[in-house]
């Protein structure tokens, strides 16, 4: 009897989105199970917006998690790959540790699949979902990665923003990854102002702490009005923000994929990342890369010329947000 379920979810924000529809899976196969998830503090408040979520732990390290799961749960779903992700269950007595067998970490499973040839070169949607088929679960016809932005969330995304009433675009130009995959700021700038001037919006250049510089520069080189947001917002303010756009220019990143589950149009531009693996799901959206020889090379920095994203001008993205706003019109 599987009352209680703890699903042990991805570190990153991007792949915590990618596993909603994994959650969304879980939940199905145990409706009336006690279901918690297990996340890193930086992307738990994502998992408060899901309704067939019961409770957040945060994990703080395997001794800290090990400490707070014991005896709580009779089965953890481990959607990383990591070792330390089955240790810390394994330690902690969990009878049953579901998750792909990866890292050496079969031992510590009580059920653990390979990884399947047919999820190799597929969204991250698709590699969660797998390894719930493998351990016998029943995985639904249709992946549900959709979010829905709580009204709190959107009303604090919206005091952050101000100007209720403005039409915003929202620019994400960096990427915690690397310098490799972000597109180049002087076309950030242009394609804000090309598109701000079309829509007759105003600008929100988005994105964490260390981003700010890169943020103040593009805003500098804009005359539109812009909303420095770089470091200002929690998660949650985050998705209240997204919420409210009427377009999201970005680079492969968190954002990226939480706009797209919230059903925002998204240009997103690839260089170094695989965009097989890693495209916001859904339809709402528009990819731009450049194919050249070396892409993907999933490198955090470019050794050469950066030709994946230099070679990618401010009109291409452009181009590409006015056909797919027509498009969705």
């Amino acid at each position: 009897m599987m009352d209680r379920i703890l699903v042990r979810v991805p570190n990153w924000l991007g792949d915590a989105v990618l596993s909603l529809p994994a959650v969304r899976d879980v939940r199905r196969n145990f409706p009336g199970a006690r279901l918690e998830v297990l996340s890193r503090p930086r992307v738990a408040p994502l998992y408060g917006a899901m309704s067939e979520v019961d409770a957040i732990r945060e994990s703080q390290g395997i001794r800290a998690d090990v400490d707070a799961v014991r005896g709580a749960f009779d089965a953890a779903v481990l959607l990383p790959n990591s070792f330390a992700s089955a240790l810390s269950m394994w330690r902690a007595g969990i009878p049953e540790r579901w998750g792909y067998a990866t890292d050496l970490r079969r031992p510590l499973l009580t059920r653990g699949p390979r990884v399947p040839a047919s999820v190799r070169g597929r969204s991250q949607v698709y590699y969660y979902r797998a390894m719930l088929a493998g351990v016998g679960l029943d995985v639904s016809t249709e992946a549900d990665p959709s979010l829905r932005c709580p009204d709190d969330w959107a009303a604090r995304g919206a005091s952050r923003l101000g100007a209720a009433e403005a039409s915003w675009i929202g620019l994400n130009p960096g990427a915690f990854f690397g310098s490799a995959k972000r597109w180049v700021p002087e076309r950030y700038a242009a394609a804000g102002e090309l598109l701000a001037r079309d829509m007759g919006a105003r600008v929100a250049i988005l994105g964490g702490a260390d981003e700010r510089p890169l943020g103040e520069a593009i805003a500098a080189s804009m005359r539109a009005p812009v909303r420095m947001l770089c470091g200002e917002t929690t998660l949650p303010e985050l998705v209240g923000v997204l919420s409210r756009l009427r377009l999201l220019v970005t680079n492969d990143s968190g954002p990226m994929h939480v706009a797209a589950a919230l059903g925002v149009p998204v240009v997103a531009v690839f260089g170094p990342t695989d965009w097989r693996e890693t495209a916001p799901v859904g339809h709402r959206h528009r990819l731009v890369r450049e194919p050249v020889h070396c892409s993907p090379c999933m490198l955090r920095e470019c050794p050469i010329d950066h030709r994946c994203m230099t070679r990618i001008p401010a009109d291409r993205v452009v181009d590409e947000a006015r056909a797919l706003l027509a498009e969705l019109c």
